[in-house]
């Protein structure tokens, strides 16, 4: 199984220093069902930018608030969050005590991690996405799952392109509160 994940990886996840196209633009991922492949290539991009703005970005600066927007700690844990949820829902289970405790603490803003710690936590549960969707049937996709504690109605698929789509827009949230702390720490 990390045999398949390492191998998608290196065909899918670019390099910083290459100027490969989008994660959308480069086919199939191998095993992923054809419909899941705009959401599989949603994380993978989330993922691959992730790495890219983030580097260099000073860790005394994870927790900064700018004008009391969220922080870079919190969108890297919010992404990962989301996902651990998104997937918990999709296979039809209730959220464990450790989940809701990692939901209550998303957005604390006391030092409890690195940004490497993060991306790391990030990326194993996009490789989790990966080998999940491959087991997926595709008569399913429009299974009946419920959200939450209020159990609100979706679908398979819709729990799956959720969080693909909720990972992307967090990354749009996070380059640009990257991009803002970094110019002031220049300033």
């Amino acid at each position: 199984m990390a045999n398949v994940v390492a191998r998608i990886q290196k065909t899918y996840i670019m390099k910083t220093e290459s100027k490969q196209p989008e994660n959308w633009l480069r086919g199939p991922v191998p095993g992923i069902p054809d419909l899941l492949q705009p959401a599989v290539h949603a994380l993978l991009q989330s993922l691959e930018e992730i790495k890219i703005y983030s580097e260099d970005f000073p860790s005394e600066m994870l927790y900064v608030k700018p004008a009391n927007r969220a922080s870079v700690a919190f969108h890297l844990k919010h992404i990962t969050g989301v996902l651990d949820r998104m997937l918990t829902y999709a296979k039809q289970n209730d959220l464990s005590e450790k989940q809701f405790n990692y939901l209550k603490n998303e957005a604390k803003t006391e030092e409890n991690g690195s940004i490497m710690s993060f991306i790391e936590a990030f990326e194993e549960k996009v490789n989790e996405a990966l080998v999940y969707f491959k087991t997926l049937d595709l008569t399913k996709f429009t299974e009946f799952r419920t959200v939450g504690r209020k159990k609100l109605p979706t679908t398979l698929i819709g729990l799956l392109f959720h969080a693909a789509e909720h990972s992307q827009r967090h990354v749009g949230q996070l380059l640009v509160t990257v991009s803002i702390l970094k110019k002031n720490e220049n300033q």
